[in-house]
C-alpha cells in the first residue's frame, strides 16, 4: 500500500482559519511539505505551525518567485520525486498551500505530476478572496452578479478590458502592478468603488479605499476588490 498525498489549503494567514480536517491531517501525516521562497521562511508553514507536531519530517519546496521563472518546472520535478519516494514507502505526505490548493495554488504543480500514480485528496481552504472581502467589509457579489478573478499580471489592454466587462472584480497578485491597476481603475472611473486589502486576516492586515491609498507599495499578498456602482443599487 502506498501513502496518500494530501493537498491542504491552510487559509489566508490566520491559523484559526484552518479547517478541522486540515488540522487533523497535519497531525497524522508523518511528512509535511510546503512551498517557500528562495530565501526566507514559508508562509504556509507559519500558518500551520501551531498544528504541526514535533518530529515530523519536513520538505521545503523552495521555488523562485521571479516573473518569467514561475512555475519552475525543474523544481517541481525534483520535489515531486522526493514526495513520491515517501508515498511509495507507505508514508502519507501533507502538502501545505496558502489559501486554497486549486485557486492559484502551487499544489496543483505537484498534483499534476503525481495524480496518476498515487491516491490524492485535496482539502479546500479559506481563499484570499473571501478573506479580503471579510476584511474590507464589502460583499463580493449578490443575486445574479458575476464575479471575475483577474490576475494583475495581465498586460494593460487585457486587464482593462476584463475589468470593464465585469460586474464585480477581485484583482489578485497586485505587488509591483499596483500603479498599473490604479491607473486602469481611474480611467474606468471605478476607483471610488474599489477597496485595497493586503495581508488579509493577518496581524499586519491593511484595508484602504483605493482612492485614499496614496503612494503605497503593495506586497504580493494584496488584492483590490471592485463592484460597479450600479451593481449594488437597491440592495
Amino acid at each position: 500500500m502506498t501513502g496518500t498525498l494530501y493537498g491542504l489549503g491552510v487559509g489566508p494567514g490566520d491559523p484559526e482559519l484552518l479547517t478541522l480536517k486540515a488540522v487533523r491531517l497535519i497531525a497524522q501525516s508523518p511528512v509535511i511539505a510546503y512551498p517557500a521562497p528562495d530565501t526566507g521562511d514559508s508562509l504556509a508553514r507559519a500558518i500551520a505551525a501551531p498544528h504541526i507536531p514535533d518530529g515530523r519530517q519536513e520538505i521545503i519546496i523552495r521555488t523562485p518567485m521571479v516573473a518569467g521563472q514561475f512555475p519552475a518546472h525543474d523544481v517541481y520535478d525534483h520535489y515531486s520525486k522526493e514526495i513520491a519516494g515517501h508515498l511509495s514507502a507507505g508514508r502519507d505526505v501533507a502538502v501545505l498551500c496558502e489559501g486554497d490548493p486549486f485557486l492559484y495554488g502551487s499544489f496543483m504543480y505537484v498534483f499534476s505530476r503525481l495524480a496518476e500514480d498515487f491516491p490524492i485528496e485535496v482539502v479546500p481552504g479559506v481563499s484570499s478572496v473571501g478573506a479580503c472581502a471579510a476584511a474590507a467589509g464589502v460583499p463580493l457579489v449578490s443575486r445574479s452578479q458575476v464575479l471575475s478573478l483577474i490576475p494583475a499580471t495581465l498586460d494593460d489592454e487585457d486587464l482593462k478590458r476584463r475589468i470593464a466587462e465585469s460586474e464585480a472584480v477581485a484583482v489578485m497578485k497586485i505587488g509591483r502592478h499596483l500603479k498599473k491597476v490604479c491607473r486602469i481603475l481611474n480611467d474606468l472611473d471605478l476607483s471610488e468603488h474599489a477597496f485595497y486589502v493586503e495581508h488579509a486576516s493577518m496581524k499586519n492586515q491593511k484595508v484602504r479605499r483605493l482612492d485614499e491609498l496614496g503612494d503605497a507599495i503593495a506586497p504580493y499578498f494584496s488584492m483590490i476588490l471592485v463592484r460597479h456602482a450600479e451593481a449594488g443599487a437597491g440592495e
